[in-house]
């Protein structure tokens, strides 16, 4: 028996990185997996189903959704959707998110809006749409992926450090509303992750990264995954409307 034997989790943008490393790590503890990914292409469409049969070769029973997490409507028949072929949403992991980085006087207003959209709007859409059924269950646990940007601030990211920062704060005010229904609410705050993405900078960035970080290294998905399985689980069933910093130190 894992830690999540007998729950259903809902993990948006979990196709590649760090979400799908929370979607395994939920199935390796006994959780069944709906996911969600945009799917603009074939690539994208076959990345999806890559995911999903990895996810179900664990054992659990795992569903991919391909849907826009910032449209609302969407997101409502997406739920509804969930619940009817999973039988309940135990577990929600608002990891979708993109960056749009540049200096404030240089951004766009498409910019702002596009990362606004994807990384706030989508997790007030999701977490709209469950917490009527987390109610009617008399529980559930829901987790933003924020940022350590979202807690400092980051020169050239204004757009992701205030989206960030706003998921931390929608944690917090979830917890306080929910809490009497037996919802938690909690943030987990990553520093520099080993990623896709971060694999992407040179090599003198990297290091200058490192030199910031007291145990001088990046972290790796597992190590955001293992987090989010602990707020997940009844192991974390006193802690809401937190933000747990995964940073190596960086930040403290």
């Amino acid at each position: 028996m894992g830690l999540l034997s007998g729950k259903t989790a809902l993990i948006t943008g979990a196709a590649r990185g760090i979400g799908k490393a929370i979607a395994l790590k939920f199935a390796e503890e006994g959780a069944n997996i709906a996911f969600t990914d945009l799917v603009l292409n074939d690539d994208m469409a076959a990345g999806l189903e890559a995911t999903r049969k990895e996810i179900e070769a664990v054992g659990v029973k795992c569903n991919a959704y391909a849907g826009n997490a910032a449209d609302f409507e969407e997101t409502e028949a997406l739920v509804k959707k969930v619940k009817e072929e999973m039988g309940s949403i135990d577990i929600l992991v608002n990891n979708a998110g993109i960056t749009k980085d540049g200096l404030m006087l240089r951004m766009t207003e498409a910019q702002w809006d596009a990362v606004i959209n994807v990384n706030l709007k989508s997790a007030f859409n999701f977490i709209h749409a469950c917490t009527p059924i987390m109610m009617r269950q008399k529980g559930g646990s829901i987790i933003n992926m924020a940022s350590v940007v979202g807690v400092h601030g980051n020169a050239g990211q204004c757009n992701y450090a205030a989206s960030k920062a706003g998921l931390i704060a929608l944690a917090k005010s979830i917890a306080q509303e929910m809490g009497a229904k037996g919802i938690r609410a909690n943030a987990i705050a990553p520093g520099f992750i080993e990623t896709a993405m971060t694999a992407q900078l040179p090599d003198e960035v990297r290091k200058e990264w490192a030199k910031k970080i007291p145990l001088r290294r990046a972290g790796q998905v597992d190590d955001i995954a293992n987090t989010a399985v602990y707020l997940a689980s009844d192991l974390s069933s006193y802690v809401s409307g937190q933000v747990i910093q995964v940073d190596g130190g960086m930040n403290m």
